[in-house]
C-alpha cells in the first residue's frame, strides 16, 4: 500500500516539473503519483484499464487538479470523485490558470476542497503549492477514507 501521496492530475509538463519541485523543496511529501489527463486519473483512481487490479481501497491523501485536461476535463473527474461514496472525502484541490468566475462556482457546486488559480510568479507558485500541501496533508485533520 503507498502511504500517503498526492495525485496530481497535470497535462502540463512544466507545471507538473514546478508542482513536483515545490512539493520536494517544502518537504511536504515525497510520492506524487502524476496522471497526464482526465482519463488516466479516472482508470487509476477507479483500478481499470492500465491500472486494473490496483489496490482501490489505497486513495490518495489529496489530489491536485487541473480544469483544463485532455481526454475527460476537470469538472467531469471532480464529479466523479465526488459521487463516488468513498472518493467524495478525499479533498480535491483545483490548481488551475482559469480565471473565469464561472468555472469557480462550478467547482465549488461540484465539491472541489478549494480553487487556487496558478501563480506566474514561480516563487509565488512554490510557495503556493508548499502551502497546500502543508494545510490539506499536515494541518487538516481529514477523515479516513
Amino acid at each position: 500500500m503507498i502511504n500517503q501521496y498526492i495525485l496530481l492530475v497535470e497535462d502540463n509538463p512544466d507545471d507538473v516539473m514546478l508542482t513536483l519541485r515545490a512539493l520536494k523543496k517544502g518537504h511536504v511529501i515525497n510520492n506524487v503519483i502524476v496522471a497526464e489527463d482526465g482519463a488516466k486519473a479516472l482508470d487509476f483512481l477507479f483500478g481499470k484499464g492500465e491500472f486494473e487490479g490496483r489496490n482501490t481501497a489505497d486513495h490518495p491523501r489529496l489530489i491536485l487538479l487541473d480544469l483544463k485536461l485532455p481526454k475527460i476535463g476537470g469538472f467531469e473527474v471532480l464529479e466523479a470523485i465526488k459521487h463516488d461514496p468513498i472518493l467524495k472525502r478525499v479533498p480535491v484541490v483545483i490548481l488551475t490558470s482559469s480565471r473565469q468566475e464561472e468555472d469557480v462556482v462550478r467547482g465549488y457546486d461540484l465539491g472541489a476542497n478549494s480553487y487556487i488559480r496558478k501563480p506566474v510568479n514561480f516563487d509565488t507558485f512554490i510557495e503556493t503549492v508548499t502551502q497546500i500541501g502543508m494545510y490539506w496533508l499536515l494541518t487538516n485533520e481529514s477523515a479516513e477514507v
